[in-house]
């Protein structure tokens, strides 16, 4: 522990504690089944994205040594980390493994099985083998790896039915074979004939192991042993230094590169054959340093996020989006935004406000130009198809498309091609910088004068996401924000070392990486000033991450001088808040529950005059000094209100929030008078004041 009381390692060691918060709600009887099971699905894509991430970051820092700490920006000692994870992982696994039995049991009450090839009745035995003929089998190629000089290449994240072929009358004829579970373009879950009132499932795995003896007919053997593997490969793409390569090339070269990554986990059924256990591990060059898990006989439980909810008896449905008062009318979006500012919370809000103004945009003829940053895209965006239509009629389009999005790579790629071939202009980022803001600028002419209007988010414009991702988007004209927005498309047209003057000249915008870290720094400082002269101070900041040294350095000033720090960190968060040399302790507490709580939001008491922003940066090194980000301060008193109330909703929260401790324990929040859910909570806040907009409106209307 260094002189702050900053634990140097704990950033991934949060996050894993991170992931337990969402193993608790996998355990917790009062969520609905189905949502349970979902809940183990989303611990088990988060895993996933882990280790291809951070575990083999950590690992690559081990190969390079003492360096690599200086180098990578990241922490000291990864290979005490790397042990750490390992313990943590295993213990994880193992509460899941107990969860999942639960949950099995929970699913027979309800008349919902899951069966194996081995439990199948005569009727559904007939079923599997038609199914697996008309549905599975022409995309089953076993591989004879025993035959193959070279390993065959094994897909990241795929599923594999690692088999022994057997024959009993001879113990010497053996051979192996690997079979990919094709469950990329089918549902894993095959729903089985079943009698009245019940419902059997089977896994697509299950399917193929019934019918091994269809798949290997003509090779002589007549006993077979099939069991899932998977490998976790790195999912860092190597950007060379070859100038004479394009941004694209460079990320084309780098998603096959990917693809023969080195593996960094393996996980196994811990009832596969020992001799193909080991034959396994030999030719993929796992060694004993990479995460070798052993675990139960179903893998890839991140499928289990698409679990057929239509086969639940009770089934508790989300709560729909409704849409905002202000735009619950005929009048033209753009028309209400440049009467007042609009603020958007989702997913209570309906995201179709922002994909509307886009559309109108599209087909207003007084619409000139159009530009836009694009992170993460839905599969069938409404977004690019708002963007193309826009410039088929004749919009002057241009769209910020961040390519080094990751696990989007190829998807933007996709875009790209779409988009040009349209005629949008494309922007594919900034040398050594991700853009990770989120605006949107639209020009009009009307009557030789150019009105401007658009809109700042803390979130991807992604309408599958936005309706489980708490996020806040701001409509605006206002035309200093519109001015700065303007001014970091010009730099992101033309980058350069030279102008990035452009982005410190951002008069309403906090930008990455030239003004936010200092802006918000000055802020925090002025609160220690206010604390220190015995005047009332306070901080509340809402974010996903809580990593940044110097930011961490100046919330403990903070705290020593007495300012009330109030903190809503949904993972990472590497502050110590339990400091005996504190005057004022933070409170600090993570919400899980059915929605993912994703928007930033900082709050500074000024007084009494509070300023409140809303960003799209998490407080990480890699967010305030190596990104394009955005801040935007709302001043429309209102809005600011409504920011305050909502963070004030969620710090009450007594059913859902877990207090952030130094031991990272996930005690859940003390519960003193009426429960408090803040998700439902906001709902419901948000569901009346729109109802009484609406009738507010209709009095103004009738009178």
């Amino acid at each position: 522990m260094n002189k702050t009381g900053y634990k140097k390692n704990i950033r991934d060691i949060s996050w894993l504690s991170f992931n337990a918060r969402v193993l608790q709600e996998a355990n917790d009887p009062t969520v609905p089944l189905s949502e349970r099971i979902r809940f183990l699905g989303i611990f088990s894509n988060n895993l996933d994205e882990f280790f291809r991430v951070r575990v083999a970051t950590l690992k690559r820092m081990v190969q390079m040594g003492d360096k690599a700490g200086d180098k990578m920006h990241l922490e000291k000692n990864p290979k005490q980390i790397l042990e750490q994870i390992q313990e943590i992982v295993l213990e994880q696994q193992n509460e899941f493994g107990r969860i999942w039995q639960q949950l099995q049991s929970d699913l027979k009450k309800q008349g919902i099985r899951l069966v194996t090839e081995k439990q199948l009745n005569r009727e559904q035995k007939k079923f599997v083998e038609q199914y697996f003929e008309e549905e599975i089998q022409s995309e089953v190629i076993p591989l004879m790896i025993e035959s193959n000089p070279e390993m065959p290449y094994l897909r990241e994240r795929s599923l594999y039915l690692a088999v022994c072929l057997l024959n009993k009358s001879n113990a010497y004829k053996k051979k192996y074979a690997l079979i990919e579970v094709p469950s990329r373009n089918k549902r894993r879950f095959v729903k089985l004939p079943s009698p009245s009132g019940k419902q059997d499932i089977i896994l697509m795995e299950d399917v193929i192991r019934f019918c091994l003896p269809k798949i290997f007919s003509f090779m002589g053997f007549n006993q077979y042993e099939a069991h899932v593997v998977k490998v976790t490969k790195d999912a860092e793409i190597d950007m060379d230094s070859d100038y004479s390569s394009t941004l694209i090339q460079k990320i084309e070269k780098g998603l096959k590169n990917r693809r023969k990554a080195k593996p960094v986990r393996f996980i196994y059924d811990k009832e596969i054959n020992a001799g193909l256990l080991d034959y396994l591990i030999k030719r993929l060059n796992i060694s004993k340093q990479d995460a070798i898990i052993p675990g139960g006989r179903i893998h890839n439980f991140r499928n289990f996020m698409d679990f057929p909810k239509e086969i639940f008896h009770s089934k508790t449905l989300r709560k729909k989006p409704f849409p905002h008062p202000l735009l619950n009318h005929d009048t033209r979006i753009s028309e209400r935004v440049k009467e007042k500012d609009i603020l958007l919370h989702f997913p209570y809000h309906s995201f179709e406000a922002v994909i509307d103004l886009l559309r109108e945009a599209a087909m207003d003829p007084d619409v000139k130009e159009l530009k836009i940053t694009a992170y993460r895209l839905a599969e069938n965006s409404k977004i690019i198809n708002a963007l193309v239509n826009a410039a088929r009629n004749g919009k002057k389009v241009t769209v910020m498309l961040e390519l080094r999005a990751r696990f989007d790579e190829e998807a933007n790629l996709d875009w790209k091609e779409r988009l040009e071939l349209e005629g949008v202009r494309v922007l594919v980022g900034v040398p050594h910088m991700k853009v990770h803001a989120k605006c949107c600028l639209i020009k009009k002419r009307v009557q030789n004068k150019t009105f401007q209007y658009g809109f700042i988010s803390t979130g991807n414009l992604n309408e599958q996401t936005s309706k489980v991702y708490a996020d806040h988007c701001l409509l605006t004209s206002d035309r200093k924000i519109m001015a700065d927005i303007n001014r970091i498309f010009s730099y992101l047209e033309r980058p350069s070392a030279e102008r990035q003057k452009l982005l410190r000249t951002c008069n309403s915008l906090l930008v990455s990486p030239t003004s936010m870290r200092k802006t918000f720094a000055g802020l925090i400082q002025q609160e220690i000033r206010l604390a220190q002269k015995g005047l009332a101070a306070a901080i509340t900041l809402k974010m996903n991450s809580l990593s940044d040294y110097e930011m961490i350095d100046l919330l403990y000033d903070a705290a020593k001088a007495g300012v009330q720090v109030n903190m809503i960190i949904r993972g990472i968060f590497c502050m110590l808040p339990e400091q005996k040399k504190f005057l004022n302790p933070p409170y600090a507490i993570s919400i899980v529950d059915q929605y993912l709580e994703h928007s930033r939001v900082l709050i500074f008491h000024n007084k009494g005059k509070e300023k409140v922003y809303l960003s799209s940066a998490d407080w990480m090194v890699r967010n305030l000094d190596h990104r394009i980000e955005t801040a935007v301060e709302i001043k429309d008193n209102e809005l600011r209100e409504e920011l305050i109330s909502y963070l004030h909703i969620q710090l009450k929260d007594n059913v859902k929030a877990r207090v952030l401790d130094n031991h990272l324990s996930n005690r859940y929040a003390p519960r003193k008078g009426k429960r408090i859910r803040s998700q439902i909570e906001l709902y419901e806040h948000l569901y009346q004041k729109m109802l009484k907009q609406i009738e507010t409106g209709s009095d103004r209307h009738r009178k």
